[in-house]
């Protein structure tokens, strides 16, 4: 079965890896979650990032607040796509040291990397990753995309027909 490894600095990033976890759950993707520091766990990391690919980890989305060195550190070990969640935490510089370091990899280590704490878009990405092989999760994909629209397409009937009242 297809496999999303969600991984973050700290508990503290839960909350927001949660709208990833959320999204993925509602494309029926299989997730696993976990907590791996870069600083504070570097052995969990490193056997982490070299062998997700061996477990069957089709894409890694890794949550990271302040100096942000998780989703890199395991991009430069695995050779899974990741994405990486910048969140802004208690001590961080409005988001922007997350942003930063998640976003401003050297050559040859790319981590696709989303808004500030944009998990639920990371989500969504790692399943459209998923949907070039799989057509069942590509159809879930479009079908959500669709109700966006639709979203969007009632709204405005709405604000129309409030301002004509």
């Amino acid at each position: 079965m297809t496999k999303v490894s969600i991984i973050m600095g700290s508990q503290s990033d839960l909350p927001v890896m949660n709208e990833a976890i959320e999204i993925l759950n509602e494309f029926k993707i299989k997730v696993e979650v976990d907590i791996v520091s870069a600083h504070r766990t570097p052995e969990k990391m490193s056997l982490f990032g070299s062998e997700a690919h061996k477990r069957g980890i089709k894409v890694i989305i890794a949550g990271a607040g302040g100096a942000a060195h998780l989703p890199g550190m395991i991009a430069s070990l695995s050779p899974v796509p990741v994405i990486g969640v910048p969140i802004k935490s208690k001590n961080s510089l409005e988001g922007w040291d997350s942003i930063l370091s998640i976003l401003q990899m050297p050559g040859g280590v790319p981590v696709a990397t989303v808004a500030l704490n944009g998990a639920k878009n990371a989500g969504i990405l790692a399943a459209q990753i998923l949907g070039i092989e799989n057509k069942e999760i590509q159809k879930k994909i479009l079908k959500y995309k669709n109700s966006l629209k639709e979203k969007v397409i009632q709204s405005g009937r709405e604000i129309k027909n409030n301002n004509l009242e």
